[in-house]
């Protein structure tokens, strides 16, 4: 690590004891170029297992932003108006202490990334790597909207709350706004805090005690509050899905209720996600766990001591590489909460057969025209591969599915029904799109039996679910969502080659930045034909994922198919 990398650490570490926090059994180091800066345990583990502790009053939140003493008022008055959320007002805020020539924040703003690995900082080559997925297009999207929000919202805002500080001549870019996007949305915590906390009570002279603001009670989940306000301005930080939780707050008065605020917390923000994670963070109200009341802590998930200089990671949860690489930019190879996402184009309705009669029924069953697929769903299916967590289970989905069988009973129930992976709600909509003409008819005439003459009754989601099944089965959806599987396979190998293909691009991959261990001319040549960026591993990694899951389940498609026809379902 470079001295001056030394240098930024040191200060931010003097900065967090400074302002609180305590590092009772761990500490901040470089890890490595891929992973940057990572928090390792030292010697002398803490026999309560908590490794850091810092108090919630160095988290960057929303409440934080409309008490900051310089842009505080102003922000409020944006807020208020509507114009700005609160995911907004803590992007802003990183902006303008970024900008700012004395921010308060400077030692910690000066330790963050200042690029990323998600595909909005890739390169176009880069970009190209992931065509034919999901996040092509997303990334497509995204960059567009972003660079929209960019000139008709932020460049305005930034500089006239810069202008406040007296600064009129920083000028701000759209990468200093694709930055703080960045910070938020990779390490941005969703905080359970005390409602206490969140709406402080004050004393006025009478005696008496009133909110301090009665308005913010009416913000729902990325609530703000008037904060006591000190020297340092706020920071933000995300949520990871952790199993995080309120210690020491057991009263279930309006007081001590528990507040979700988005947020970001320096110094546990450090931590990086491992799928076996060893530490969990906690929020102590009280201080009865760390004798700090109102501070975060990390604690250790392990049953022994953590072993001297091992890296202290947490879980970001189950999260699938599509959203790792969109929101983190990495990816987990082989993942097992790896999941693909099918989706049938609402567009294309319009040029089907009776159209707006199958859309009605849509709306009335409350069909899914989308749906997500996880790996562990396999290990239900017809060709377990017991290669995932097995968390996954349909035999409900598959019980509730018995019950809606039957209409005049001609219809019998699926031998293969409990070993069928697909959800429910997108299955109801395949077979309503995909329903041929004298099916419709059927459809129809059943719902008028319900219905009656005179129209007393409508018929309800179940009912129409049910005459939707007993009219058609399941070879109309089946063969649908064969076709989009085999679409979606299409669009993936004809934009970047087959599964195998992806497999030995990684086998013989070399990710530039470990070529210089290789000093031979020789070697140097062999490693030159082999480099490719982490971001182009990171998509070839997530791309060979998603062919796999495709490959997978049209495996799954086609042979429900065939045992659907043969049972004439």
């Amino acid at each position: 690590m470079a001295c001056t990398e030394e240098a930024k650490l040191e200060h931010f570490l003097q900065w967090l004891q400074v302002n609180g926090a305590q590092f009772r059994g761990c500490n901040i180091k470089y890890c490595d170029s891929t992973k940057g800066f990572g928090i390792y345990s030292t010697n002398g583990s803490p026999e309560d297992g908590v490794l850091l502790v810092v108090p919630l009053d160095l988290a960057i939140t929303p409440m934080r932003v409309l008490q900051d003493p310089l842009i505080g008022a102003e922000c409020r008055a944006m807020f208020e108006e509507g114009e700005v959320d609160d995911r907004f007002l803590m992007i802003l805020f990183l902006i303008v202490e970024r900008l700012r020539k004395n921010s308060s924040w400077k030692p910690y703003l000066d330790m963050l990334p200042t690029t990323f690995g998600n595909p909005v900082w890739f390169t176009d080559d880069e970009l190209l790597e992931l065509r034919g997925t999901t996040l092509y297009r997303a990334t497509e999207l995204r960059k567009k909207d972003l660079m929209s929000v960019y000139e008709d919202k932020v460049k305005e805002l930034v500089k006239k709350l810069l202008v406040l500080d007296g600064d009129s001549e920083s000028e701000v870019c759209f990468e200093d706004f694709l930055w703080a996007n960045s910070i938020f949305w990779s390490r941005a915590l969703n905080l359970p805090l005390p409602h206490s906390y969140v709406f402080p009570q004050i004393q006025d002279d009478v005696g008496t005690t009133c909110p301090v603001d009665k308005n913010s009670e009416g913000f729902t989940s990325h609530s703000y509050s008037e904060e006591p306000i000190n020297e340092i301005d706020g920071k933000r930080f995300e949520a990871h899905g952790n199993d995080s939780k309120v210690n020491g707050v057991t009263s279930t008065s309006k007081q001590e209720e528990t507040v979700w605020v988005e947020g970001l917390l320096p110094g546990i923000d450090f931590c990086n996600h491992d799928l076996k994670a060893v530490a969990t963070w906690e929020v102590d109200g009280t201080g009865s766990i760390t004798q700090i009341p109102l501070s975060m802590y990390l604690i250790s998930a392990l049953q022994s001591p953590l072993p001297v200089d091992k890296e202290v990671s947490i879980s970001y949860g189950n999260k699938g590489n599509e959203e790792l690489l969109y929101l983190y930019g990495f990816v987990v190879d082989n993942n097992p909460d790896d999941y693909l996402m099918i989706h049938y184009p609402g567009e294309a309705i319009q040029n089907i057969s009776f159209s707006d009669f199958k859309g009605q029924l849509l709306v009335a069953e409350k069909a899914a025209m989308r749906c997500l697929l996880p790996k562990n769903l396999l290990d239900h299916g017809f060709f377990p591969t017991g290669s995932s967590n097995c968390k996954a289970n349909n035999t409900s989905e598959a019980d509730d599915r018995i019950c809606n069988f039957s209409w005049s009973g001609h219809r019998k129930t699926p031998s293969y029904l409990s070993k069928l992976v697909f959800p429910e709600d997108f299955m109801t909509a395949l077979r309503t799109i995909a329903m041929k003409d004298e099916e419709v008819s059927k459809v129809s005439a059943m719902l008028e039996e319900l219905v009656g003459s005179e129209g007393e009754r409508q018929p309800s989601e179940t009912e129409i679910r049910t005459a939707v099944w007993e009219a058609c089965g399941d070879s109309g959806a089946l063969q649908l969502l064969v076709d989009l599987l085999q679409k979606k396979m299409m669009d993936l190998e004809d934009s970047s080659g087959t599964e195998d293909s992806d497999s030995e691009l990684l086998e013989n991959a070399c990710i530039i930045g470990n070529a210089e261990q290789h000093t031979s001319k020789e070697a140097n040549n062999l490693v030159q034909q082999k480099l490719m960026s982490r971001n182009r591993w990171c998509s070839i990694v997530y791309r060979r994922g998603q062919k796999e899951l495709t490959r997978l389940f049209l495996k799954e498609a086609e042979h429900a198919l065939q045992l659907s026809l043969s049972e004439g379902n």
